[in-house]
């Protein structure tokens, strides 16, 4: 149990956000954006990136309105990485992974180096939260991505980061002495202080596992002395943990306990919801070895209710595998049974989510570019040793030719009397030879200057020759694409004028559609009010001047049917509100309408307008009724105070998006309603499809896409 108890406590304390901000700059050199306000947006970002590192809430409104009302790149993406991070913060795994696709949707501008760096932290959180949702595999593949992409592009940083998080993952999966290797692989870079601080924690917890206190206690305090120094709550609180747990493996009972108690406060105050549930479930596994069962069962099922709603699987194969022993303990055999099988049921499910043959592919990745750096550094290494021996050979022949020099010299010694009758003839003989040496090389400097010259003409004269023909291309290439450009130009005002035919004929069949449509709506309500309201109305006049006094209640059940026809038909006009009126200002008047004299802003956003006010008259239909259940359900039940609707239409692809900042509720438990029933009806009928993302206390997104699109028929 201890084992599996450290890799709960395993944290990743390299959520680099303010490095990432200053780095992700979007200028798009084909915009025309006012400078001073990019600026303004961009100060606002860094602002909101201060906030959420100090763990303010304000960061999350900060954040929904600069998506909201963003009009640089800059600001709409580094909005939506803030909203990202900020549900990472909170453990609020989900959403953080909804944020996180919708920024790799916005990684469109920047180089590819931009980009990259963009991908690399998106991978990096998707990363994260796998693996505190206890999906180790996947959080595993999402580094190795991570690395893959940091080698091509020679990101130096984004690979060390994501160096650490593989090394995470593999103490999760028990490789304890791979993960060792990388975390001091990652000691060696020195540019990120977060970095290496995250390494010296996670270097004690593998020791921890290897069951050297000594030396894990050693890391812990080096980490947690650097983490007060920098104010890093989430660092400080993964620390006691991992100090509390060694003190419970030596039987320190009381000062685990004491530990564990800080862990609790500090994650009450910050709401760090996973080491609140770490230290619950080892508070609980002190409590079963004190025979306390009855406490401890009353701990972990309060840990389990919030490990279910977080979706936590790792904590609760852990709470279902001690609430068995306390059932084991009191001879609940049936208890055993249900936590047995919910234990396995859990682990069944993740096994499944794991199998996924890209992970081993990726790992192969890895693995070869690191045999690939072993292999350059032997090669570095055989270099240099060939270097050394070809240095000791050369100073071996220098020593020779020493040594001959100096027998050389004592021989001079010896013939120096013989040679001194000589020495005049022979420097009379050396004078004549330096004169002609110096005569041979005043002509071979003469010889030398002649042939530079020639040298210097013929690179004129190549120079030349080569010159002249690109000209000639040059002018030639300018005379075609003049009169490719004169083409163009042609060819444009050709474009135009079948345009606007084609643009008149449409409007000609518009007319005469909206007269047929017209027509046939006036036969169809005449021809209801004569059949059904006016049969009746005259039954009901021959009935009152032959009725007797027993026959008022037919003719009154009589009446009510008619008011019932009445009320449908006048049901059934509801779309020629949309005729005649345009379906977005249709939808944004009863918005205002509904919301009037209440605390409740909306916003509506639609693009583009003019296409989705074309759409099928039964499908507005539909949709305006949709909206209506959502509005009604989120001024009944949500206790919102902001409502934002968005409605795109892109590749004949329709989408709503309707999110309100509620309380939220359990997608899973609450969504078999009479107003969910009769979405999903409609949606249905329309072959639309409805998402819904929403957890308690962090609001509701709904989502909704329709591709079965009937455009309205403009032919009469």
């Amino acid at each position: 149990m201890l084992k599996s108890l450290y890799h709960l406590f395993l944290q990743i304390l390299l959520l680099f956000p303010a490095i990432l901000v200053a780095q992700i700059n979007d200028s798009n050199p084909s915009s025309k954006i006012d400078t001073a306000l990019e600026e303004k947006e961009k100060a606002q970002i860094n602002k909101a990136f201060e906030i959420l590192n100090r763990g303010n809430k304000e960061a999350l409104t900060i954040g929904h309105q600069l998506r909201k009302k963003a009009q640089t790149h800059y600001a709409k993406i580094n909005s939506v990485l803030l909203l990202a991070h900020y549900f990472n913060n909170r453990q609020l795994n989900d959403s953080s992974n909804f944020y996180v696709k919708e920024f790799m949707k916005l990684n469109t501008v920047g180089n590819d180096s931009l980009i990259s760096r963009r991908k690399s932290a998106a991978y990096n959180l998707l990363a994260i939260n796998y693996k505190d949702k206890g999906l180790v595999e996947e959080s595993k593949k999402w580094h190795q991505k991570g690395i893959i992409l940091a080698k091509k592009y020679n990101q130096e940083e984004d690979y060390f980061k994501h160096l650490h998080g593989l090394a995470v993952s593999y103490v999760a999966m028990g490789d304890l002495n791979q993960a060792l290797q990388l975390f001091k692989e990652c000691l060696t870079y020195k540019k990120d202080l977060e970095i290496t601080m995250g390494s010296y924690i996670n270097i004690g917890q593998v020791y921890a596992e290897k069951k050297d206190f000594e030396t894990s206690d050693l890391f812990l305090k080096k980490g947690l002395k650097i983490a007060k120094e920098k104010q890093y709550t989430s660092a400080i609180t993964a620390i006691l943990i991992n100090l509390a747990a060694n003190a419970q493996v030596l039987n320190k009972t009381e000062e685990a306990l004491d530990l564990y108690y800080r862990v609790l406060d500090i994650a009450g105050k910050h709401k760090f919801y996973r080491e609140k549930l770490n230290a619950e479930t080892n508070i609980g596994s002190i409590l079963i070895n004190k025979k306390k069962f009855d406490d401890a069962e009353l701990i972990y099922t309060s840990a389990l209710v919030n490990a279910i709603d977080l979706g936590y699987l790792d904590h609760q194969l852990n709470i279902y595998e001690n609430l068995k022993r306390i059932a084991i303990h009191k001879s609940n055999y049936r208890q055993v049974y249900y936590f047995s099988s919910r234990y396995f049921t859990i682990k069944d499910s993740i096994s499944l989510l794991q199998r996924n043959q890209e992970i081993n592919e990726l790992e192969v990745k890895f693995q070869t570019l690191q045999k690939e750096k072993e292999i350059s550094l032997l090669q570095v290494e055989k270099v240099n040793r060939e270097l050394e021996l070809a240095n000791q050979k050369e100073a071996f022949q220098n020593l020779e030719l020493q040594r001959e020099i100096e027998k050389k010299e004592s021989e001079n010694e010896l013939l120096s009397i013989q040679n001194a009758t000589e020495k005049t003839v022979n420097e009379n003989n050396l004078l004549k030879k330096n004169q002609e040496i110096k005569e041979a090389q005043f002509l071979i400097q003469q010889a030398e200057t002649q042939r530079q010259r020639s040298i210097k003409n013929i690179v004129l004269y190549s120079f030349l020759i080569f010159l002249i023909p690109i000209i000639g291309l040059l002018y030639t290439y300018y005379l075609k694409l003049k009169a490719q450009n004169e083409l163009n130009k042609k060819q444009e005002e050709v474009n135009e004028q079948k345009i606007a035919s084609i643009l008149k004929d449409q409007e000609l069949k518009l007319v005469k559609a909206s007269i047929k449509g017209q027509n046939n709506e006036r036969s169809r309500i005449a021809q209801e009010l004569h059949d059904s309201i006016g049969g009746n109305l005259a039954s009901i006049k021959l009935r009152l001047n032959n009725s007797k006094d027993g026959d008022l209640n037919s003719i009154n059940l009589q009446i009510d049917d008619t008011y019932r026809q009445v009320r449908n038909l006048s049901h059934n006009l509801i779309p020629k509100k949309f005729r005649e009126n345009n379906f977005c200002n249709v939808l944004k008047e009863y918005l205002n309408n509904t919301l009037k004299g209440s605390s409740i802003s909306s916003n509506i956003n639609a693009y583009p307008i003019e296409e989705i006010d074309l759409l099928d008259e039964r499908l507005q239909a539909e949709i305006f009724k949709i909206i209506q259940e959502l509005i009604t359900n989120t001024i009944k039940h949500a206790k919102a105070s902001i409502i934002d609707i968005q409605i795109n239409l892109i590749d004949n692809i329709l989408g709503v998006i309707f999110e309100d900042n509620g309380i939220g509720f359990n997608a899973k438990k609450q969504t078999n309603g009479i107003g969910f029933k009769n979405m999903k009806n409609r949606l249905k009928k329309i072959s639309g499809v409805l998402n819904i993302d929403s957890n308690p206390r962090i609001g509701t997104i709904i989502s909704i896409e329709i591709s079965n699109l009937k455009p309205t028929t403009n032919e009469v």
